[in-house]
Formats: C-alpha cells, sequence, structure tokens
C-alpha cells in the first residue's frame, strides 16, 4: 500500500483518481480547494482550501502532511479558458498559467522533503502543450500553460534523477468533464485507469517523458 497526493479532487479525473486509488487500498491524500459530497464519500484523506496558486495555501497543505512519506504527488489541478484572436483575456491567460504551470511546481517544491528515494510525480498536462501536435492554432492561454508545464516536468526529472525521484509527463486524453463542458472521447473512469497505469510503469530510466494515458508517446 502506498501514500499518494492528488490535487484538484474534487471533481473530474482528479476525483476518479482518488476513487480508484482507494479501491486500491491505497492512502490517499486529496487535495482540493472546496470538497464535495461524493469526494468525501470515497474515504481519502481530504484536504479542502488548498489552492494551488497560493504559496501560503501550498504551505498549509505541506505542514498538514507533516514528515509523512509520499510515494506518488500527482499534480492534477489545472484549468481552461479558451482565447483566440478575436478575444484575447490576458487576466484569463495569466490565471492559465498560476494554475496549469506555477501549481504544479509550486506544490512539487513544497512537498519536496518528503519524498524518498524510488518515489513518482505525475503532472497531467495536455496534447495542446505541445508544439509539433499545434495543427489547429487558438487556445493561447492553455497552449502555452500547457507547453510551459512540460518543460518544468522535464527539468523536474533531471534535477530529481540523483534523488531517484521519477517524473512522468501525461496526457489524460480527451476526457467527458465539466472543464470540457462534457464533451470529450472518453470518461473519466477510463482516462484515471490509462493514468495510473502509466504512473506504474514509471521508472527513473523513462523519467521525463510525454505520453497519452493510452501509452502512446507523445511528440514536443
Amino acid at each position: 500500500m502506498a501514500t499518494y497526493v492528488v490535487t484538484g479532487a474534487s471533481r473530474g479525473i482528479g476525483l476518479e483518481l482518488v476513487r480508484q486509488l482507494v479501491e486500491r487500498e491505497h492512502t490517499v491524500v486529496a487535495a482540493c480547494r472546496k470538497s464535495t459530497a461524493e469526494l468525501d464519500s470515497l474515504g481519502a484523506r481530504v484536504e479542502a482550501g488548498i489552492d494551488v496558486t497560493s504559496d501560503q495555501a501550498v504551505a498549509d497543505l505541506a505542514e498538514r502532511i507533516g514528515q509523512a512519506s509520499i510515494d506518488v504527488l500527482i499534480n492534477n489541478a489545472g484549468i481552461l479558458t479558451r482565447q483566440n484572436l478575436d478575444y484575447l483575456d490576458f487576466d484569463r491567460i495569466r490565471r492559465q498559467f498560476e494554475v496549469n504551470s506555477l501549481g504544479p511546481l509550486r506544490v512539487t517544491a513544497a512537498l519536496l522533503k518528503n519524498f524518498t528515494p524510488g518515489a513518482k510525480i505525475a503532472i497531467i498536462t495536455s496534447r495542446m502543450g505541445s508544439i509539433a501536435d499545434n495543427t489547429s492554432g487558438g487556445s493561447y492561454g492553455y497552449r502555452m500553460s500547457k507547453a510551459a508545464v512540460n518543460m518544468a516536468g522535464v527539468s523536474l526529472a533531471r534535477d530529481l534523477m540523483k534523488r531517484q525521484i521519477a517524473v512522468a509527463i501525461l496526457h489524460p486524453g480527451w476526457v467527458r468533464t465539466d472543464m470540457t463542458g462534457g464533451s470529450g472521447m472518453i470518461d473519466a473512469a477510463e482516462s484515471a485507469r490509462g493514468l495510473l497505469d502509466r504512473i506504474d510503469e514509471l521508472t527513473l530510466e523513462t523519467s521525463g517523458g510525454f505520453w497519452h494515458q493510452n501509452g502512446e508517446r507523445l511528440p514536443w
């Protein structure tokens, strides 16, 4: 039985990750801004009030966890707002960088003391952050923030290699959630299963890779 920390745990993919991890009898710390009845019912340890854009909130999470060892951190919290050249809301673009790019780095740095050799960090990103895969343009804030967190993930993989901590950069697929307005190709349960499979397969030798939840290696 391992100890997992999942951010953005109150809905969508995060909620489903918590559900499946609890079903596998792991210890789960479910971090979220605000809990829900569904999350509370799963039997995980819920840590509410955790906004990944806030230094203080993330420090509070680290303090609540204390000295407990973390086997896997899943940086799942994220937001999506769409902008094109006809409508660029720079405040929303900045917000996406705060949540999608800086949030995973902020949480990872705050919890570094809790990782022991063999621990794993997963960053739930998007193939929309792939430069090579961008054939349709648009979605400036989302694409840019995900490209930035992909770079952060690779740097973390390099920097944490000496501590024997592996990092996976994972695309969950096009998932039917509130964030996508219910559109998508797969449901959250299928996405979460694939993500957990990729984390299970992660090794130091493959650390820093960019994968689709279905196992496909993605271009940068």
